[in-house]
């Protein structure tokens, strides 16, 4: 599923022209994306890692659902984009896909031949008890994991507008510091990128080695519109998700 942002950001600015009154593939209203996520609890305490498994398994199946695969794709590059609060390129996914929301939420949708879709709650928030995997022991008492030793590779990454490039990177650097690597090379503002894999948001300071990423795996990178008009997106855009095909 991967590159599938940068798909549904073509016809961006088609879109802004369009009003929430616009019908869908039912007939039914088409309401704007609410900025508001729903609350819920688990009926058990669930981590962060559990919470990722569980969304990795329901996009892993959602294919086989009734539906179509674009429709899938498009509705889990959105839910990435509300998981790191960017409300507009979610709502601009949505519309690039014809995906009509009769609710204002993904977790009932359709697309325009009238197929629906339905989102687990769970895709679109996380419990409200979630357990921290962070450690509560301040970190200046607890000593640094060892670093990783410094074998550089080339590590794959895929940007939101389609185009795949590649970073010289070892599993004891940091995703700042790639951030800064992927400024220089594309002339990306590092406030401007925001890096996921597997489904979860990459903060500066974690290390490659903490994502157990392999070589042959690809790091999505979602560009916020304002750097957009640096990218010249590739004509060789692929779609496979993690690994990715050489």
């Amino acid at each position: 599923m991967g590159g599938c942002v940068g798909r549904y950001w073509q016809g961006w600015e088609d879109t802004q022209s369009r009003g929430s009154s616009r019908t869908g593939g039912r007939g039914g209203r088409n309401e704007p994306l609410k900025k508001d996520r729903p609350k819920w609890k688990s009926d058990y305490p669930m981590t962060e890692g559990q919470l990722r498994s569980k969304r990795d398994e329901f996009w892993d199946t959602a294919p086989a659902f009734e539906g179509r695969k674009e429709i899938w794709d498009a509705l889990k590059a959105a839910t990435l984009a509300l998981e790191s609060n960017d409300h507009e390129l979610a709502q601009a996914i949505v519309d690039g896909a014809s995906i009509t929301l009769p609710h204002g939420t993904l977790t009932e949708c359709y697309d325009e031949l009238g197929n629906r879709y339905q989102l687990p709650v769970y895709c679109l928030a996380p419990p409200v008890n979630l357990i921290s995997e962070r450690s509560d022991e301040d970190p200046s008492d607890s000593p640094e994991p060892p670093a990783a030793p410094k074998k550089e590779f080339q590590l794959k990454v895929r940007l939101s507008t389609g185009k795949d490039l590649r970073l010289s990177a070892s599993m004891a650097e940091t995703i700042g510091q790639l951030k800064k690597q992927l400024q220089a090379q594309e002339d990306i503002d590092i406030a401007h990128q925001r890096w996921f894999f597997s489904g979860k948001l990459l903060t500066d300071k974690t290390r490659l080695q903490d994502t157990k990423i392999q070589k042959d795996f690809v790091i999505q990178v979602i560009v916020n519109p304002q750097a957009l008009h640096v990218l010249k997106p590739s004509p060789n855009t692929t779609t496979a998700s993690s690994p990715a095909s050489e």
